[in-house]
């Protein structure tokens, strides 16, 4: 039972919006880098037992996906993988949202407020930082005349 979860993780690893492994997932939650930390489902119960102390420390969803440590890791292009994080607020939204809503409807909600909060300050730089170039007008290097 994938759902795309598997296709949209891959996605991100291409995007380099994935840490793979208990010591870059540590870092990322640390840092309040990771925005989901999700588990594989036959995950070893030491690395299930970090799951609540990982989202606690990033302040972020932490679940287990309907997927096994080989599938993950042919995700992510490694043998196995049994744990990571995803660092991108829509990314994460987008794989919470084909899991099943019964179990995870409310954090698939507020991940997707905060990835289109996320879009609306991103566009509105963006927005900003072209007004100020336009705005610039044109000067010759030091040395140079105007063309006339």
């Amino acid at each position: 039972m994938d759902n795309g979860i598997l296709g949209l993780i891959g996605l991100a690893r291409k995007a380099g919006k994935v840490e793979v492994g208990e010591e870059a997932v540590s870092i990322a939650a640390r840092n309040h880098k990771a925005r989901a930390i999700f588990f594989a489902s036959d995950a070893a119960e030491n690395t299930l037992r970090r799951r609540e102390s990982l989202g606690n420390q990033g302040n972020c969803p932490s679940l287990i996906l309907p997927v096994n440590k080989t599938e993950l890791g042919g995700a992510v292009g490694r043998n196995t993988c049994a744990l990571l994080a995803l660092t991108d607020v829509g990314l994460a939204a987008a794989v919470l949202k084909k899991l099943p809503e019964g179990e995870y409807g409310d954090m698939a909600g507020r991940l997707e407020r905060r990835a289109e909060k996320t879009y609306r300050r991103r566009k509105a730089q963006r927005d900003k930082a072209k007004a100020q170039a336009r705005g610039k007008p044109w000067a010759p290097p030091p040395g140079e005349q105007k063309p006339s």
